[in-house]
């Protein structure tokens, strides 16, 4: 498992070690089932408190991504399309809240947004 840490982020530590874990599942870097790295590893690989791990890995679980099975292990959890999607949407709503802002800014019309929407669809396709 790779992960980055930015000790000058505005972001916490552990949540920047939930939000990589997160990521590497949804991307699937991480896949169901496999074994992470124990929180004392972790902290070790990376010089970061175990506590530190604690607490991310904990959320981590918490939010249905991890499973714990003890003396075996923290695995990835099964995944939960409803709770992914979920998250997914929550994580769209902010780029949209971003955008509707700076399209308010410069007077930028919906209709136009939409469309930009569309011509990126029909881009990826």
């Amino acid at each position: 498992m790779r992960m980055i840490i930015s000790n000058s982020s505005s972001i916490p530590i552990y949540e920047q070690i939930k939000n990589t874990i997160i990521n590497q599942i949804l991307e699937g870097e991480l896949k169901e089932d496999e074994l992470l790295p124990s929180i004392r590893v972790l902290s070790q690989d990376i010089k970061i408190s175990a506590m530190t791990i604690k607490k991310a890995y904990d959320e981590l679980e918490k939010e249905g991504y991890l499973k714990v099975v003890h003396g075996k292990g923290t695995f990835v959890a099964p995944k939960n399309t409803e709770f992914a999607k979920e998250q997914a949407q929550k994580d769209i709503e902010k780029y949209i809240e971003k955008i509707v802002d700076i399209s308010s800014r410069y007077n930028i019309d919906k209709k136009e947004i939409i469309d930009m929407i569309d011509l990126i669809y029909e881009e990826e396709k």
